[in-house]
């Protein structure tokens, strides 16, 4: 991994796996995703990823008139990097994970790199009292396998790579590094390629120290100095894995997708909240946040007046 002087925040705002009953501050409608946004770009996030919502039960919605109604307030409201999913919710199609990121042509989409199990049934022992159907028939569900085959994989790619769009490239486990690896080879993408790890998502890697150094090992092994690292803790472990990438060379991803929490038993009030504290990690490390325009340079991005909204 090449190493950069300057650390790039993202901030994950929504997701596709918290559901509303889990805490009154997950942004949905799409005022609070847009102002979610907003927030965590004012804290310091360079790039912002964008799920959305059904505003009437939460469930997640991957219509592009559903993303439509927040893009362009945020495109004017800020000058962050908006990174749209196409993971959507691992029931979704893959037509219909691709439509946002194909219709609007961000700087950056998110790409999950391989299949597997996506457990989120644990968040049951947790959450017991949920207001909505769909919340318990989704979370309880054992057989969800989130669908990302090759052939999948390189429609994304096809898709949204002649459109300039760049990707984030969500790994969760070793496999998915060395499937990205297999794209490479082949010129399907280009470096610099921006990696997530991703620990801590029942059915992916696990979020222990060691589980972090073997993925930046295998990253480095595989792709040299063609990649820059990020990395993603789900639940309690969103910060203790972001100080630990920062000290390591790394970037750090955080938002309400990804962890509801600021610190053990305390909800997240606000996306902002955790984009402050895991600044704060990184500047007592002595290091310095990177702005939009950094993190562009720094991802070789096409820039924010090239997207379609």
């Amino acid at each position: 991994m090449a190493s950069q002087r300057k650390v790039i925040i993202t901030c994950a705002v929504t997701g596709a796996i918290h559901t509303p009953s889990m805490s009154p501050h997950l942004p949905v409608s799409p005022e609070e995703i847009a102002d979610a946004a907003i927030g965590a770009a004012e804290a310091g996030a360079a790039i912002v990823h964008l799920h959305a919502r059904d505003p009437q039960d939460g469930r997640p919605d991957q219509s592009p008139e559903a993303f439509a109604k927040f893009l362009p307030v945020i495109k004017q409201r800020t000058n962050c990097v908006v990174n749209l999913t196409t993971g959507g919710a691992p029931t979704m199609s893959i037509e219909e994970r691709v439509r946002p990121a194909a219709t609007f042509k961000p700087e950056v989409a998110s790409l999950n790199l391989g299949s597997m199990n996506f457990g989120l049934f644990g968040m049951l022992d947790r959450f017991k009292d949920l207001k909505h159907q769909w919340e318990k028939d989704y979370l309880g569900n054992k057989d969800i396998i989130f669908r990302n085959t090759f052939g999948q994989i390189e429609h994304i790619l096809t898709t949204c790579g002649p459109n300039g769009t760049k990707f984030e490239f969500e790994c969760y486990d070793t496999a998915h590094l060395y499937n990205l690896k297999y794209f490479f080879d082949r010129g399907l993408v280009q470096a610099p390629l921006f990696i997530q790890t991703v620990f801590g998502l029942q059915g992916g890697i696990g979020a222990h120290p060691d589980d972090v150094m073997h993925m930046k090992r295998t990253a480095d092994r595989l792709f040299g100095d063609n990649y820059r690292w990020s990395v993603l803790g789900a639940g309690r472990n969103q910060m203790n894995i972001a100080a630990m990438a920062a000290a390591m060379g790394g970037n750090v991803r955080v938002g309400l997708e990804d962890s509801l929490w600021d610190g053990p038993g305390k909800l997240a009030e606000t996306n902002a909240a955790q984009v402050r504290r895991v600044r704060s990690i990184i500047e007592g490390l002595g290091l310095q946040i990177a702005t939009p325009d950094e993190a562009r340079e720094i991802l070789a991005l096409k820039g924010g007046d090239k997207v379609g909204f």
